[in-house]
């Protein structure tokens, strides 16, 4: 793949996963919120597979969505509140960015590989 196609991948997953994020923060007092979130972003994780490219700017914009919606409001309030359903956000957070740099491809991992073995067998 182009690797201009590639970053405008990169960046349209990057708003995917802001939206997400926001979308997340914002209803996580609501019952369905955080299994839908959770549903949303484990599918959108199999349908992109992993990679710098593809989980990576998901991840960093769903978790950069939620962690801006973490600081205090001018009115001294937070939009994430410190319930249960607040932490099992954050939960998710944690659990999205590890799952997305978990499965980063190794460094050397697309080479060739090597000659096999060498048959002793006559």
């Amino acid at each position: 793949m182009p690797r201009a196609r590639r970053l405008a991948a990169a960046a349209g997953l990057l708003v995917v996963g802001v939206m997400t994020g926001l979308a997340a923060a914002v209803s996580h007092e609501l019952w369905w919120s955080l299994p839908l979130t959770t549903a949303g972003l484990g599918a959108a994780y199999l349908a992109v597979g992993p990679g710098f490219t593809t989980r990576l700017p998901l991840a960093l914009g769903f978790t950069g969505a939620v962690g801006w919606a973490l600081r205090g409001r001018p009115e001294g309030d937070y939009l994430v509140s410190s319930s249960t359903r607040g932490l099992l956000l954050l939960g998710v957070v944690l659990l999205s960015i590890l799952v997305a740099v978990a499965t980063l491809p190794r460094p050397g991992s697309s080479r060739v590989p090597g000659p096999g073995p060498v048959d002793t067998t006559t």
